[in-house]
C-alpha cells in the first residue's frame, strides 16, 4: 500500500500486482521460497510516468516491462550475476537492512507512547518466542498478539486500515487502454526499460542472497523469464510492475518456507485477508509490522562484515562502503549496485594492471638484450610495462620475450608499437618471440610496425 502512495497510484494497483506477482512467480519463477510482489524500488520509477501519462499508461508499461524481461531471461543474462563481486553482494545486503530499518522510523514519529510499548513487546515475543517453540513462526503470533490486545483495549494507535482503503473486489482481467501507435511506444520503452533492468538485478540478487542463506541453487535465466510472465499478468489485472521483495523472502525463509507453496501462500492469502478479513486487517497494528521488519533488517544485515572489517583487504571494504552509501543515499539498490560493481571493476583493473614484470637479461657481449615480460597488457598496465626499457642503452638486437603475458586490448598494442619503433628509430633489430595465439591475432590486425613508413606514422596509432 505505501508503495502504491509513492507510484502515486491507488492502493489497490500495489495489492493486486502483489496477488498476481507471487502467484505467477510460485509456478514461473526460478527461485523456490522467494516472494515478489510490488517494490519500493519499482514504484520510485512510475511516479513521473502516472503523473504525466495516466494510470492506463503505467499498465501497458508494466506489461511492457514485462516482455523485456522474459527476452532477457531466454537470451540467458542471469548468467552475468557471476560477475557481481561478494563485496557488492554484502554491500547490496547491508544497505537494504538499513534502508529497511529507515523506512520504519516514520511510523515511529509523533504518535502515542503505546506504540512504543507495543513495539517493544513486539520484538520480545519475536526474539523470544523461538527458545521455546519453532511450531508457529515468531512474527505471526506477534502479530496475531498485539492485534488481539490493541482490539480488546481499544488503544488508538496507528494502524492499517489508516495507510488507505483496502480493495473489496477481485482483481478483472482488461487490457490497457492506450492508443497503439509508435508515440505510445517510445513512451512507454522509456520507462520500462529502466523497470525491468532494476527489476531484474533486486530479483537476482535476492534469489543469490536466498541461495546462500539455504544453500541452495536456483535457476536465475528461469527467474527472470518468471518475472517476466508475472508482470505481463498484474499489468493486464490493474497491477503495478514488481520485483522480488528481499523483506518478504527473508521472512519467508527464516520461517521455515523453502518451497513454491510458501512463495503461493503469500499471494493467495494476501488477496483472502484483504478480501474476507478485511475488517481485522485494517485493524492490525503498525506497531507490529514495524517490529517483523526491524526483526528482518537485523536478521538481513551481514553482522560478520563488520567483524572481519581487519581481515578483508581495503579494496574490497572500500567497494562495500561504496554500495551502502549509494543506496541509502538514492534509496535505489540498482544504482548502488552499478556504482558498486564499476567501483569493484576500477580497482581490479588497477591491481590487475600492477602486476606486470619486465626482467632483463644482457648479453656476454653486451650487444643484445631480452626483455621478458610477465602479466596481463591492457590500458592500465602499459605505462609499467613502456617504462621497464631502456632506450637509451647501446644495442645490436632487442628480444622482447612474451611467452608469459597476455595482449588484451588496442593500448597495449599501441605500447608494443612505441617500443618496437623506438628501437628501430636508433638502428636496433627488434624481434617479438612467445606470443600466444589470440595475442598474436590481435597484433596482426592492429599493429603498425612491420607496416610500411611505421617508422614516421607512430603518433597517428
Amino acid at each position: 500500500m505505501a508503495f502504491s502512495i509513492i507510484a502515486g497510484v491507488d492502493p489497490k494497483v500495489g495489492l493486486y500486482a502483489s496477488f498476481c506477482i507471487a502467484v505467477v512467480t510460485a509456478f514461473a519463477g526460478g527461485r523456490p521460497g522467494l516472494i515478489s510482489a510490488a517494490t519500493g524500488a519499482m514504484a520510485l520509477l512510475m511516479t513521473t510516468l502516472v503523473k504525466e501519462h495516466g494510470l492506463q499508461y503505467l499498465f501497458a508499461t508494466t506489461i511492457l516491462t514485462g516482455v523485456i524481461q522474459i527476452i532477457c531471461g531466454k537470451l540467458k543474462l542471469g548468467r552475468q550475476m557471476k560477475y557481481v563481486p561478494r563485496a557488492v553482494m554484502l554491500g547490496f545486503v547491508n544497505a537494504l537492512a538499513i534502508l529497511i530499518f529507515m523506512a520504519q522510523l516514520p511510523q515511529l514519529v509523533g504518535v502515542p507512547w503505546q506504540v512504543y510499548i507495543m513495539l517493544a513487546v513486539g520484538l520480545g515475543i519475536i526474539y523470544l518466542l523461538p527458545r521455546f517453540t519453532k511450531a508457529v513462526p515468531s512474527p505471526l503470533v506477534a502479530i496475531v498478539v498485539l492485534t488481539a490486545f490493541s482490539i480488546l483495549t481499544g488503544i488508538k494507535v496507528p494502524t492499517v486500515g489508516d495507510m488507505g482503503e483496502l480493495p473489496t473486489t477481485f482483481p478483472i482481467f482488461s487490457l490497457p487502454t492506450v492508443p497503439l501507435t509508435f508515440e505510445t511506444l517510445s513512451i512507454i520503452f522509456s520507462y520500462a526499460l529502466p523497470l525491468a533492468v532494476v527489476g531484474l538485478l533486486e530479483s537476482l540478487l535476492t534469489a543469490s542472497l536466498l541461495d546462500e542463506l539455504t544453500d541452495t541453487p536456483s535457476d536465475k535465466n528461469r527467474e527472470a523469464v518468471g518475472q517476466g510472465i508475472a508482470n505481463i499478468v498484474t499489468g493486464c489485472f490493474g497491477g503495478m510492475a514488481g520485483c522480488a521483495m528481499i523483506g518478504q523472502s527473508v521472512i519467508n525463509i527464516k520461517s521455515g518456507g523453502r518451497s513454491r507453496l510458501s512463495t503461493l501462500c503469500a499471494g493467495v492469502l494476501l488477496l483472502f485477508f484483504i478480501l474476507v478479513l478485511g475488517e481485522w486487517v485494517r485493524q492490525i497494528p503498525m506497531a507490529s509490522l514495524v517490529a517483523v521488519m526491524i526483526m528482518v533488517s537485523i536478521g538481513t544485515f551481514s553482522w560478520s562484515s563488520l567483524i572481519n572489517l581487519h581481515r578483508i583487504p581495503r579494496s574490497e571494504t572500500a567497494v562495500m562502503i561504496t554500495t551502502v552509501f549509494m543506496t541509502v543515499l538514492t534509496h535505489n539498490l540498482a544504482i548502488g549496485v552499478v556504482v558498486g560493481v564499476g567501483f569493484s571493476t576500477v580497482l581490479f583493473a588497477r591491481n590487475i594492471g600492477k602486476i606486470v614484470f619486465v626482467d632483463t637479461v644482457l648479453s656476454d657481449e653486451k650487444t643484445s638484450r631480452i626483455y621478458s615480460v610477465s602479466g596481463q597488457l591492457f590500458f592500465v598496465s602499459v605505462e609499467e610495462f613502456f617504462a621497464a626499457f631502456d632506450f637509451k642503452e647501446e644495442l645490436e638486437r632487442v628480444k622482447i620475450d612474451l611467452t608469459h603475458a597476455h595482449i588484451w586490448d588496442q593500448a597495449a598494442v599501441a605500447a608494443i608499437d612505441r617500443v618496437v619503433i623506438k628501437f628501430r628509430r636508433k638502428g636496433v633489430k627488434v624481434d617479438l618471440v612467445g606470443l600466444n595465439e589470440a595475442s598474436a591475432t590481435l597484433l596482426e590486425k592492429l599493429a603498425i610496425h612491420n607496416k610500411p613508413g611505421a617508422l614516421e606514422n607512430l603518433n597517428n596509432h
